[in-house]
């Protein structure tokens, strides 16, 4: 499975997210690879930091060709994550043709929302050309118990994408673990951050199982 998390604004925590799905797939025992598409590979500096193995391999390819290259890639993993650029149109798109789920992490912010619409607007237009495409809204950085986490819903129905179950919020432990060159899911393994994310990666594998249902593999 190719998942690409894409948003064309920045700074909704994509990189964080990417780097944790993937953390979260190599725990299942899955060979995953990390594609880091952004040019300020935010991605690579982090894997440069550890001082262990990673869990996962990791490549930079922020370029225009991730449509035909990452599918030669994914032939020896499992699972592949790309973390996409923001404001680039042309590696983003090249990043949806790609993929088999496209997650848009967003924020719980009426600006993040309103922002949504240039890459919804990519995902619809790739989905022209893969019907098989699976997208979905993945609520990132959420502030416990504030009335605008609980309303976000709502408000991205306009979009008419479905949005997980799967809530990841704004916690202390994602920056202390990144500093380390860790995950959540290796430095604080029982975290409510760490339950956060193994439950999106759980969610996400099931949004695979219902596409492979619709091509009838």
């Amino acid at each position: 499975m190719i998942i690409s998390l894409l948003n064309q604004k920045g700074g909704v925590g994509k990189t964080t997210l990417a780097i944790h799905l993937a953390a979260a797939l190599a725990v299942r025992r899955r060979r995953v690879l990390l594609v880091d598409a952004d040019v300020q590979a935010s991605a690579l500096d982090w894997s440069a930091s550890r001082e262990t193995d990673l869990p996962f391999a990791i490549v930079g390819l922020p370029k225009a060709v991730l449509h035909r290259e990452v599918p030669r890639l994914a032939q020896d993993y499992d699972h592949v994550v790309i973390d996409g650029p923001p404001r680039v149109y042309e590696v983003a798109r090249s990043a949806i043709l790609a993929s088999d789920v496209v997650l848009i992490p967003i924020q719980p912010s009426p600006y993040d929302i309103w922002a949504a619409k240039d890459i919804v607007d990519l995902v619809r237009e790739a989905g022209d050309f893969n019907e098989n495409l699976k997208s979905a809204f993945v609520i990132n950085r959420k502030i416990v118990n504030t009335a605008i986490g609980r309303e976000v819903g709502a408000a991205l129905q306009e979009y008419a994408l479905p949005l997980l179950k799967s809530e990841v919020c704004q916690r202390v432990v994602f920056a202390e673990s990144a500093a380390a060159g860790l995950t959540v899911v290796e430095s604080a393994p029982a975290s409510p951050a760490a339950q956060e994310i193994k439950a999106l990666a759980a969610e996400v594998l099931i949004l695979q199982n219902h596409r492979k249902k619709m091509k009838g593999d």
